[in-house]
């Protein structure tokens, strides 16, 4: 594979996802395999506006694979933001010869890629590693399959509760913009209703839902609520119009948080992860720029960086549809 490429530098930034330490392995055995030098850039853009990089081979990412967060720590930066923040992060890569970069993270980190390739016209690739599932041009981001599991695993223990109680639980799930989590989890774990960003169900139809379930002789049921529902504004309002409304039930609330991000990543994140790792590295090598490879129906794709920012990532009506009949 002949390239100009002669170093590569690979970065996290954003928020965590599981499964960015086994992309960060896939990139830096790739580059070995192909006998190109690799640098880790620690704690994403802030990391390369201070210069804090260190050479990686094979053997600094090994038993990394099944471990969730990132090696490479990550962080977000104010003075990446500033054309002279970018302006030092470039004369930084060019002093310790990084001519490209491999960024894993979402659309804010893509779009901290693009700006720097236009302005510096240097070679970047990114990787979307989000649990949010919110990025256009790939079915599955890194972390999000993992995510699914924790979720359901949790709403698993927390209908053992409901039933022994006869309560109603609203589960917050993370998904500021994106239903994905809450609408795949919510199916997955039997959820009664499922309350998302992209369809506004409004409060009448909840209660609808709720007595429905009542009479169907349902002693306790789970409502799985995406962060960014529209419905109140936000879980606990929820519980307290319902409690308003519906006295008989004995409504409880559960954030599930950050702990949807962490533990170790699916055997699918890590598969995923490796095969976009690779893909990075050899796009970069092939002289591509300005690129997300993600994953379309099993193959592995390239979209242009500006559209899986701009682009939206549509929810499964289908799953919609499935969601109101097996709940019911």
């Amino acid at each position: 594979m002949s390239s100009t490429i002669k170093k590569i530098g690979v970065l996290t930034s954003g928020g965590d996802s599981p499964g960015m330490n086994a992309a960060i392995r896939a990139v830096v055995r790739a580059c070995a395999y192909y006998k190109v030098e690799c640098v880790g850039i620690y704690r994403g853009y802030q990391g390369m506006i201070e210069g804090d990089f260190k050479p990686m081979g094979p053997r600094d990412v090994k038993n990394i694979i099944n471990k969730g967060g990132t090696i490479l720590k990550t962080a977000r930066s104010k003075d990446f933001m500033t054309p002279e923040g970018r302006k030092k992060a470039h004369d930084n890569l060019k002093e310790s010869g990084v001519d490209s970069l491999v960024v894993i993270g979402g659309d804010g980190s893509f779009t901290g890629a693009e700006i720097f390739n236009e302005e510096f016209g240097f070679s970047v690739i990114g990787i979307p590693g989000t649990i949010d599932n919110d990025i256009f041009g790939t079915s599955h981001t890194l972390g999000y399959d993992t995510a699914l599991n924790t979720v359901v695993e949790a709403i698993d223990k927390i209908r053992d509760t409901a039933n022994s109680h006869n309560r109603l639980f609203f589960v917050e799930v993370m998904g500021r913009d994106a239903g994905h989590i809450a609408l795949n989890a919510g199916i997955g774990a039997g959820a009664e209703e499922i309350l998302i960003p992209e369809e506004d169900f409004g409060l009448e139809r909840l209660l609808e839902s709720l007595k429905k379930s009542k009479e169907s002789g349902k002693a306790s049921s789970i409502v799985v609520v995406s962060e960014g529902d529209k419905i109140g504004k936000n879980v606990f309002e929820l519980k307290d119009y319902v409690e308003e409304n519906m006295p008989e039930y004995d409504v409880r609330v559960s954030v599930l948080g950050h702990m949807q991000r962490g533990g170790a990543p699916s055997c699918f994140d890590r598969v995923l992860a490796s095969r976009l790792g690779v893909k990075a590295v050899e796009s970069l090598l092939e002289g591509k720029s300005n690129f997300m490879v993600g994953i379309l129906q099993d193959k592995i794709a390239l979209t242009p960086l500006e559209q899986a920012i701009k682009g939206q990532s549509e929810i499964d009506m289908e799953l919609v549809k499935v969601s109101d009949i097996v709940s019911s």
